[in-house]
C-alpha cells in the first residue's frame, strides 16, 4: 500500500419504524430542571456500531431521532475510530481493514464512500483527527508508538499525492487513546495511557509538520493514565485557546478517582484547583462547548458500577486567569460510555454507550440551571447489542 517515513522527534438494515426502543424521545432523567421534551432540530451525527460493523447517520428532527438518508452503512471490518474534517466535506472511518473516506452531502447528511471503495491507508488507528487546514489526517494507535501525519487533499479528501509517505512522530507509548489538534493548528496532544500525554508543536505548512515531542506525566505517576485530551475553543478577540484538558485515571482522592486536568495553553502550566474531581473512574471523553462557557467530561465507570456519569464545569476568566467551577449536578449516561459530542446547532450533547442501556443519549441545555443537561433522547442505534463505540458530528 503506502510507505512510511518515521522521523524520531524525542450492518444489517435498521428497523426505523415499529420497533420498540428505536428513535424514542424520552422525558428528562431529572438531572436538570425537569424540562425533558424538545421540538428542536439538531445537526447531523455519525455513530460507529462496533459489534455489527455499521456506520449510522442520525439527527433530531423536531424532537424525534431520525435516520439520515442512506443510513445505515455497512463496513467491511470492525470500526475503530471516526472523525469529520473541519470543512464538513469528509468523514474518515478507521477499521481493521484500513481508513476509509466518505464525502458528506451537507444538505442531506448522506454519505458517499470515496476512493473507489478502497482505504486511503492500510493503517488501523484507534484515534484520528483532521487539522484545521484540512490537509493532514493525524492518526495513531495501530500498535506502534508513533503518531502519523497523512497528507490529504482538502478538496477531494484523498491522499494529496498518490503513494506519498507518512510522516511520523515518536510517542512515549504505543497506547494511543485519543488525539486532539488545537483550533489554531499549532499544537497536538496525544493521550498515551500510563505514559502520560504527548505534546507536539505542529505546523501544517511544513513538509514535516511535527516539532519536538514533549511529555506531561500523569498526576499520579504510579497508577495514573491519560485517557482523553481536548482544547478549549478560540474565543472572540483571542488568537489561541485559553486552556487544554487531559482526562486521567487516579488523578484525585476519594472513591471516584478520575480527574480533569486543566492547563493554561500559553504557559503549559496547570491552573489552580487542577485536577478536578469528575465523579467517576475513567474519563473517556472531554467536550468543551464551542461557546467557551462549559466543559463536560464523561466517565466510563464509577465506583458503584459500569453506568457512566457526565460531570460539567463552567469556565471563566478571572483577572485574565482561566478558572473552572463544578456545576451543582452530574448527569447519568448508559453503560460504559465512550464519547461525547456537541452537534453543529450547538443545542445538543450526544453520548454513546458501548454497553447500551441505551446506545445513544441526547441532551439539551437546561433553561433554568445554567450548564445543566436535560435528557431528551434515549435510543438504540441498531439491533442490540451493537456496542456504540464512537460518535462524530458536523462542525
Amino acid at each position: 500500500m503506502r510507505t512510511r517515513t518515521l522521523v524520531s522527534l524525542a450492518i444489517a438494515a435498521l428497523c426505523l419504524t415499529g420497533c420498540s426502543g428505536f428513535w424514542n424521545a424520552l422525558p428528562s432523567s431529572g438531572s436538570g430542571s425537569g424540562t425533558g421534551s424538545t421540538t428542536l432540530t439538531s445537526g447531523d451525527i455519525y455513530v460507529l456500531n462496533v459489534a455489527t460493523n455499521q456506520l449510522i447517520g442520525l439527527y433530531v428532527n423536531a424532537g424525534t431521532l431520525t435516520a439520515l438518508p442512506g443510513s445505515p452503512y455497512s463496513l467491511s471490518a470492525a470500526p475503530l475510530a471516526i472523525t469529520v474534517a473541519p470543512n464538513n466535506a469528509f468523514l474518515y472511518v478507521s477499521t481493521l481493514s484500513g481508513v476509509f473516506v466518505y464525502t458528506i452531502d451537507t444538505s442531506t447528511g448522506q454519505l458517499t464512500l470515496g476512493n473507489n471503495g478502497q482505504p486511503i491507508t492500510a493503517d488501523a488507528p484507534t484515534a484520528m483527527q483532521v487539522d484545521p487546514t484540512n490537509t493532514w489526517l493525524l492518526e495513531g494507535g495501530s500498535g506502534t508508538p508513533v503518531l502519523y501525519a497523512v497528507h490529504i487533499n482538502s478538496s477531494t479528501g484523498l491522499l494529496a499525492v498518490s503513494g506519498e509517505s507518512e510522516i511520523g512522530a515518536t510517542l512515549p507509548s504505543s497506547t494511543v487513546n485519543q488525539v486532539a489538534v488545537s483550533p489554531d493548528g499549532s499544537f497536538v496532544l496525544v493521550a498515551n495511557g500510563s505514559s502520560g500525554t504527548a505534546t507536539i508543536p505542529f505546523n501544517a505548512a511544513n513538509n514535516n509538520p511535527f516539532g519536538t515531542v514533549g511529555r506531561i506525566n500523569p498526576a499520579n505517576t504510579t497508577a495514573g493514565a491519560a485517557l482523553s485530551v481536548a482544547f478549549d475553543p478560540i474565543l472572540t478577540g483571542n488568537t489561541a485557546p485559553r486552556v487544554f484538558y487531559i482526562g486521567e485515571t487516579v488523578a484525585t482522592s476519594g472513591t471516584n478517582t478520575g480527574g480533569l486536568r486543566v492547563f493554561n495553553f500559553s504557559s503549559v502550566k496547570e491552573i489552580s484547583g487542577s485536577p478536578f474531581a469528575i465523579g467517576g473512574l475513567a474519563p473517556y471523553s472531554i467536550l468543551p462547548f464551542l461557546t467557551g462557557q462549559y466543559v463536560y467530561v464523561v466517565s466510563r465507570q464509577t465506583a458503584s458500577g459500569s453506568a457512566g456519569v457526565i460531570a460539567g464545569f463552567s469556565i471563566a476568566d478571572t483577572n485574565s486567569t482561566p478558572t473552572l467551577s463544578a456545576l451543582g449536578s452530574s448527569f447519568a449516561t448508559g453503560t460504559n460510555p465512550q464519547a461525547l459530542v456537541e452537534d453543529s446547532s450547538h443545542q445538543f450533547v450526544f453520548a454513546v454507550d458501548d454497553g447500551g442501556s441505551p446506545d445513544l443519549l441526547g441532551f439539551t441545555l437546561d433553561t433554568t440551571n445554567a450548564g445543566y443537561l436535560d435528557q431528551v433522547i434515549s435510543s438504540a442505534t441498531g439491533t442490540d447489542p451493537v456496542q456504540a463505540g464512537a460518535v462524530a458530528a458536523l462542525h
